[in-house]
């Protein structure tokens, strides 16, 4: 499984099946805001750095309740 498999697996894909994509799965306008922001761009470092990354912030419904962004 890719990357962008995994990442898909985990945010769009769900969103689709749980017949919610309307407003979940993907950061769009209009969308509830729920995310977080990691310490290094996991798409593109070396796959064994993906276990060295830590989570900056976590935001909910738009709002900040983890870290500083």
């Amino acid at each position: 499984m890719t990357r962008e498999e995994a990442l898909k697996g985990m945010t769009l894909d769900p969103a689709y099946a749980s017949f919610t994509e309307d407003i979940l799965g993907s950061i769009t306008r209009g969308k509830f805001a729920d995310f977080v922001v990691l310490s290094q761009d996991i798409m593109r470092i070396p796959a064994l750095q993906v276990l060295e990354t830590r989570v900056v912030a976590t935001v909910m419904d738009g709002k900040p309740v983890y870290g500083a962004i």
